[in-house]
């Protein structure tokens, strides 16, 4: 059985498909798409059903990522679909384990920068929307190292 896992920010249009777009590549880059279901949400509403932020598409396609979802938001039933739960920042990480009903579903919910060796705790991916081009490089790039860091670690006991 595949891991589902789920990379959730605010709006579900820079950061998560950001990190839902590297994660699948680098998935199936590295040989291991069929291991992984991967999927991205907001814990807010107010972009669903828009396209990832063109910035974000932008900058993604320029190193090879596919940004094609829509953005969407993450509800207490999706506790049930995901064995990983990958909140970009400690805001969007209590949303999660506030919105989750019961301790096991919290167990599911980690920063997703907690896979990147090199990261300090608690270490977070920024919030590129109201900066400039270089924020949005940069979400690419702690992505990228938190990406490898989770496939390096494999798919969590189910």
């Amino acid at each position: 059985m595949p891991t589902r896992v789920c990379f959730v920010c605010l709006g579900n249009i820079c950061r998560s498909p950001t990190a839902e777009a590297v994660f699948r590549k680098r998935a199936a880059d590295a040989g291991v798409a069929r291991d992984w279901v991967v999927e991205s949400a907001g814990t807010g509403a107010h972009h669903e059903g828009e396209p990832a932020d063109r910035r974000s598409r932008e900058h993604g396609a320029r190193r090879g990522y596919a940004l094609s979802g829509r953005a969407r938001q993450f509800r207490r039933a999706d506790f049930e679909r995901f064995e990983l739960v990958l909140a970009m920042d400690a805001s969007n990480e209590a949303a999660l384990r506030r919105l989750a009903p019961d301790d096991e579903a919290r167990t599911k919910v980690r920063l997703f920068r907690s896979f990147d060796p090199a990261a300090p705790p608690r270490a977070e991916v920024p919030d590129p929307y109201y900066g400039g081009a270089s924020g949005f490089d940069e979400v690419l790039d702690l992505c990228e190292r938190a990406a490898d860091g989770l496939l390096a670690s494999g798919p969590p006991d189910q």
